[in-house]
């Protein structure tokens, strides 16, 4: 079977620190996969493993069947990965639509013209603000991300992310410092992603989180402790141990 996204034995070493050890993970085309674990479990540090920004000490990555464990990570978005980060990068002195130009210069062959001057009236600018209208946003296309509030941020992430019209999204705690209203308007908008679109996800609202995945990993320093469905691990005893604190 070819996986969506494949990691064998993925090693990571600072120093004597392990931060992933020997971790393996198989996720299907269409999942949505979970992973969870208390801060300093690895969670984020896998991540820039399967985006190529830190480069594994040992194992591999593969990307439905490709090996991409030491492609550099611009080459990565053409291959189908995108994703969110835990702390927004977002350039706050651009407005909300170049932002998304670019994020899509980023997968256009356009990016190789550097001579091309871009204009608002450029079909990338029309695609720009057709992500935005996703997001409920079009009507601040023109506003410096510096002043946007931290929830339309996040949904400007996840445009950006979306944009790419990835295989493979990883969500890197969406929902983390959102209101409750903003919180439920991206649980809605997570859910209706096509299932083109293979997603993990790391989060710590397991109300939110839970009602999203189909399985679930949970990791503690570096290693993989339990993974099955829902209530075979929110109900194993290390889970409560480790994550649940009873």
């Amino acid at each position: 079977m070819t996986y969506a996204l494949e990691v064998n034995n993925l090693c990571k070493k600072f120093g004597g620190v392990t931060v992933t050890n020997n971790l393996s993970l198989q996720i299907q085309s269409g999942e949505r996969r979970l992973i969870i674990g208390p801060n300093g479990a690895g969670k984020t540090t896998l991540f820039n493993q399967i985006t190529g920004e830190i480069l594994p000490t040992s194992g591999t990555v593969k990307v439905y069947g490709k090996d991409v464990t030491h492609l550099p990570p611009q080459t990565r978005p053409h291959l189908g990965v995108s994703r969110t980060f835990q702390i927004i990068n977002l350039f706050n002195q651009e407005t909300a639509a170049h932002n998304v130009v670019l994020a899509l210069l980023g997968v256009s062959q356009q990016r190789f013209n550097p001579l091309r001057s871009l204009r608002v009236t450029d079909d990338i600018y029309e695609q720009a603000l057709e992500i935005l209208k996703s997001v409920d946003l079009a009507s601040s296309a023109t506003r410096k991300v510096g002043e946007m509030s931290y929830g339309e941020q996040r949904r400007i992430e996840i445009g950006l992310a979306m944009s790419q019209k990835p295989k493979l999204l990883l969500l890197d705690e969406p929902l983390a410092g959102l209101s409750h209203d903003e919180r439920l308007w991206v649980k809605d908008l997570i859910s209706s992603i096509p299932r083109s679109t293979t997603i993990v996800m790391i989060e710590h609202d397991m109300d939110v989180a839970l009602a999203f995945a189909e399985k679930i990993t949970l990791l503690h320093y570096g290693t993989l402790i339990v993974e099955g469905d829902r209530d075979t691990v929110v109900n194993h005893p290390q889970t409560k141990e480790i994550y649940l604190g009873h």
